[in-house]
């Protein structure tokens, strides 16, 4: 994709040398459903989202992304950085998951997580493992209750990719949600909500005109919802 980026400059006084060049990027997207996970966020309804990310030169970066979500609105704020060593790209960062519209005295949704993810391409193939852990969360651990999105959560998955004709490419992802409340009784009822998921996804880069995503997604029972849930998206970068 021919990506447009805004570019900050800055020099050392006197002349003594230049500072390698830093940039901003934005984002902007449409998805007939925003699906994260496995799991839809908007009901299967449709989002608009966007972000600008600021990456340094030697690999720090820190942005901020939004989406419209079923009660309300996502803002994501994150902070990272990202590198490579011997044939292995690698990213480290933290993201706080704010949902301003579902905050109140009874129910607080937000939380921080750590994430890590290491990628790597072999002949034609992009490979990519990553895991995420649930550092702090506002949302109660109530004793006995199987809570989602609280301290000790974790997330891991591996994906695959390849190019193929006509700047389509390929991924398949396959997560797990390893929810930490798992398994605890629920009103004397053994109730379980860790969950796997599948992922397919098809994209084709338009080059000026941005990019186009075809994804199909399935979750196990557990999810709450093992509906295939199919998503149409276009995105572009400015």
């Amino acid at each position: 994709m021919n990506i447009c980026k805004t570019t900050v400059a800055a020099g050392l006084a006197l002349g003594l040398s230049a500072v390698a060049q830093a940039e901003i990027i934005g984002t902007i997207s449409v998805t007939s459903n925003y699906v994260s996970r496995g799991v839809t966020q908007t009901n299967n309804q449709a989002a608009v989202q966007g972000g600008l990310e600021y990456k340094d030169p030697d690999g720090l970066y820190a942005g901020v992304w939004g989406s419209n979500i079923t009660d309300g609105t996502e803002i994501d704020l994150k902070i990272g950085f990202q590198d490579s060593m011997k044939g292995f790209d690698y990213d480290i960062n933290l993201v706080r998951y704010e949902y301003p519209q579902a905050s109140s005295d009874v129910c607080d949704p937000d939380y921080t997580e750590l994430s890590a993810q290491v990628s790597t391409q072999h002949g034609i193939g992009e490979f990519t493992a990553g895991i995420s852990y649930t550092l702090d969360s506002d949302t109660p651990d109530h004793l006995g209750k199987n809570d989602t999105n609280i301290e000790g959560d974790m997330y891991y998955f591996v994906s695959a990719g390849m190019p193929l004709r006509n700047d389509w490419h390929v991924e398949g992802t396959l997560g797990y949600y390893d929810y930490h409340d798992n398994g605890d009784d629920h009103l004397g009822k053994r109730t379980t909500t860790s969950y796997k998921h599948i992922q397919v996804a098809l994209d084709k880069d338009m080059d000026d005109l941005g990019a186009m995503t075809f994804a199909l997604s399935k979750a196990d029972k557990d999810s709450g919802d093992d509906d295939p849930l199919v998503s149409v998206a276009w995105s572009q970068h400015f």
